[in-house]
């Protein structure tokens, strides 16, 4: 419903309205504000353990790094927002910051499917051709690859922000908890089903286009590490593709269990979807740094000695 009190395109501010129905609203902040700083603090030792350590200077480890800013960029643009309502209690964002905020949130969102995409045809091609994979996988060649990911990522953001600017607003109400194109459409003076058939479209994309290529590629690792006869190399292999498995369902499964309750016909009310989002756009950049630090050899015997050595 239209607030009389504004005038169409006369939004200069948005008032985040999303948490004011929980009563916990400090404790949950402070939840926020932990996973937060785990988020800046896993991801940039992750950073500067691979750009310090020349040894580290390889495709993968270039993927990596790649991902890790991804994640800071991804949390960061939801994660600010909700421990400023939460903590410091300003519920307003101007209306240039909120678009600004939806549009690298999905940037984020897209670049964390496409970076997890060239992590799969990494260790793809490092299992089926292991001769010709540092010939075919280059530095050169990953940040070019890399370079059109977010290349990708902007124009079609681009279009989304296009979208998103063009339409009339007439209340500065957000519902969500933070800014995102569901959140801002929704504030709009416009029937949002239209809308967000692009949002569905770009959903779909990533669902059913790159999760199945991306599962795909695993079941042949799976199939090609089973064939490995040295047992040392089977182990390195099995906890490599575990590591990226891990990484690559903390990512889908929220979004997929979204989807499938939808599905199934069961209404989600606005709190739950508040919480799949909260740990949609949290919970992966949290476990990607923790899983890479913990379960890469490379990272984690340059990590260690750099504790040793600071211990002795």
């Amino acid at each position: 419903m239209v607030n009389e009190n504004y005038t169409m395109n006369n939004v200069d501010i948005f008032i985040i309205t999303g948490f004011d129905h929980l009563q916990n609203q400090k404790l949950l902040g402070f939840l926020i504000l932990i996973t937060y700083m785990l988020i800046l603090l896993g991801n940039s030792i992750n950073l500067c353990i691979i750009m310090t350590d020349r040894h580290l200077h390889k495709p993968m480890y270039i993927l990596i790094c790649n991902l890790a800013v991804v994640d800071i960029m991804f949390s960061s643009t939801c994660s600010t927002t909700m421990i400023s309502v939460l903590l410091a209690e300003i519920k307003t964002v101007s209306y240039y910051s909120c678009i600004s905020r939806t549009f690298f949130h999905h940037l984020g969102d897209i670049k964390v499917c496409m970076a997890l995409t060239l992590m799969a045809i990494d260790r793809l091609l490092a299992i089926r051709l292991p001769l010709r994979y540092h010939s075919i996988v280059t530095n050169s060649r990953t940040f070019l690859f890399i370079f059109l990911t977010w290349l990708i990522g902007f124009t079609i953001m681009a279009v989304v922000i296009s979208v998103v600017d063009s339409v009339p607003y007439c209340q500065p109400v957000i519902r969500y908890v933070f800014c995102d194109y569901p959140s801002m459409i929704r504030a709009a003076c416009v029937n949002p089903e239209p809308y967000f058939l692009l949002s569905a479209i770009i959903t779909l994309w990533f669902l059913c286009g790159q999760f199945p290529f991306i599962m795909c590629t695993y079941a042949v690792l799976a199939y090609s590490v089973t064939k490995l006869s040295n047992n040392s190399n089977r182990k390195q292999m099995i906890s490599t593709c575990s590591s990226h498995l891990i990484v690559l369902f903390s990512y889908f499964a929220p979004k997929l269990v979204s989807i499938l309750l939808t599905r199934i016909g069961v209404v989600l009310n606005l709190t739950e979807r508040n919480a799949i989002t909260i740990v949609a756009s949290l919970v992966p950049s949290l476990i990607n740094p923790t899983v890479y630090c913990t379960r890469t050899k490379e990272i984690r015997k340059r990590l260690a000695d750099i504790f040793l050595h600071q211990t002795t």
